[in-house]
This record gives structure tokens, sequence and C-alpha cells, in this order.
């Protein structure tokens, strides 16, 4: 039979809301995006995030409100720092964004806020890690670790490509994780005697004359980093490619699904889903300190055949059948 005492010290147990209850009003998230909002709901990462959310039975309006910010150009991505801010003065609970530029902003804008990435490079090398296990500050989220794809894209693009002699790459110039990134491409090139070469690209007035260098040195393939800044361009990388017969491949099926010729690398949208698993954690008490790094769950390789058609590139046998996705 329980004491009274101890009936007491229970109910007062009991009564001790998790961090954050009771409160009024809906949660407030930050979304911060290095593109468009176009590019944002075109690409299906911004209403994956939703629905992520509402498979954990949130409803928006009723327990949660998106302040969303936008990128989009240069200029856009010039203001990344300044919508931060707006954010952490906003007093959101908590901020979703990418790595790269958008996850930089945050990172100058606010050291108490947590933040999920939906998708880094590497959290480490980016600096919003301490360790992959124990990311020890206000970030937390999963990577999207494409130093590891590299191999994979060389590869792909040797099969389509037999006399494979020269590949561009396609690189930001305002994001600092492009130099190690061009390494490992050029690390996996050196031993099939491939030469790799970069086409620098800051923004809208540059894009033109950067993939236009490709062309003018003769690149056979193309290699696009992950950044963000390139997903508002891929329709026009993929005209570009398809009109100058280069093969080209991207670590997200975005790529292809806009009119290019494959990708390889983890399903970003479920990245953008599984956010959703953080945000709640983060909103019912937990601390992006001890909340590890996530690796990503599966590799893709997407192909488009009208792609391929338009280059001139017939698909072989054994890339068909290691495809998880053909689009006609």
């Amino acid at each position: 039979m329980i004491s009274r005492r101890n009936f007491v010290i229970a109910a007062a147990a009991l009564a001790i809301p998790q961090a954050g209850w009771p409160r009024e009003g809906p949660w407030r998230i930050g979304f911060l995006y290095n593109s468009s909002r176009e590019s944002a709901m075109e690409t299906g990462r911004y209403p994956a995030f939703l629905d992520g959310m509402r498979a954990l039975g949130y409803q928006e309006g009723r327990d949660f409100v998106i302040l969303g910010r936008f990128g989009g150009g240069k200029e856009g991505e010039q203001r990344l720092p300044e919508m931060a801010e707006e954010l952490v003065r906003s007093k959101v609970d908590v901020i979703v964004t990418s790595g790269g530029a958008t996850g930089r902003a945050v990172k100058q804008a606010t050291q108490s806020i947590p933040v999920v990435i939906t998708l880094t490079n590497d959290p480490v090398i980016e600096g919003f890690a301490a360790s992959l296990a124990r990311p020890g500050g206000n970030f937390t989220g999963l990577g999207g670790f494409l130093t590891e794809v590299f191999p994979k894209h060389i590869e792909m693009l040797k099969l389509v490509v037999p006399n494979l002699s020269v590949v561009a790459c396609l690189v930001h110039s305002n994001n600092p994780m492009h130099s190690v990134l061009l390494k490992r491409v050029e690390a996996a090139a050196r031993p099939s005697g491939i030469r790799v070469m970069s086409a620098n690209v800051d923004g809208p007035d540059t894009f033109e004359r950067g993939i236009g260098e490709v062309a003018r040195k003769q690149a056979q393939a193309l290699i696009i980093l992950g950044d963000s800044f390139f997903v508002q361009y891929f329709k026009q990388i993929a005209a570009f490619s398809n009109r100058n017969r280069l093969a080209s491949i991207y670590s997200g099926r975005e790529y292809p699904e806009a009119g290019g010729l494959m990708s390889y690398g983890p399903n970003f949208l479920d990245n953008y889903r599984r956010a959703a698993n953080y945000v709640d954690k983060i909103l019912k008490g937990a601390k992006p300190a001890d909340l590890p790094f996530e690796n990503p769950t599966a590799f893709q390789l997407v192909l488009n055949r009208t792609a391929a058609k338009a280059i001139g590139i017939p698909l072989s046998r054994e890339l068909l059948f290691r495809a998880d996705t053909v689009i006609e």
C-alpha cells in the first residue's frame, strides 16, 4: 500500500512536464533553404519534411508553424546570414536547414537554438559536430557523406563513356567543402588515368560562363558537386549537358528527374522526412549535443532514358540491371 507521502511525491513527479511543455500556441519551426521556394517545392524537399511531421502526429497550424526563409540566386545566398538572424529574432524553437552556406549562416547566428541539418557533405569537416556520435553543440541531423560517392560516380561514367579521359566538376566557388570534394574526385579518377578539371560558379551571373567552360575544354562528362545552390539550375544544367552530349551525374535523384542523365547517392527526400524525427525528439526535450548524426540508409542509382537518347549514349544491360529507377 502506497503511503500518503510517497503518493504526493509520485503525483508531483507526474506533474512535471517534458521540456517545453505546457506551452501557449504551436511550436515555431524555422526552415532555412539555400535555393528558391519554388526549388524547395519542386524537388519535394519541403513537402517531405512536412510529410515527416504529419507521420509523427503533428498538424501544421495546430501543433507547429513553419517560418520559412528561402534564398535563390546570388542575392539570396548573400542574404542567408540575415535570414538566419531573422529566424533567431523570431524566437523559433528549432531550425531545420542543410549544411553548406545555410548551415554556416545559422551557426554564426546562434549557438543555443537547436538546429537539425537535413544534409551535409560531412558534419565534422564542416564544423557542425565534434563527432558523429556526440555532436556536442546545438547541431544534429543527417549527413549525406557525399565524399564517399565519387568512386561510384567515376565507375558509372566509365560505363556510359568507355573511352572517358576528361571529367569536369561543377564547383561552387563560395563552398569551402568543394575543394575537399574536388580532391576526392581526383583521387577516384586517378587510377583510371582520367583528368579532372573544374568549372567554377558563384552565382547566376557566372553560371552560363561556368558551364560553358566545360564544353570549351572538351570534357566528356560532368560531375555536379553537392550544393543546394545548383538544385535551382538543374533543368538548365541538364539541358546544357544533353545538348553538348555530356554524360552527367549528381548525387541526388532530383537531377535525372529534372532531365539529367543519372544520379548516384543517398535519398535526399528521405533525409528531409527523417529530419522530422529529430525535430520531434528536440521538442520533447532531447538535446542536439546528445543526438548522433545519422548515416544515409541507402544509395540509389537513377537513370533517365530520354537524356541518354538525347546524348546518344546507349544504356548498357549492366547499367540498367544495377539501376534502382529508370525514368522514361
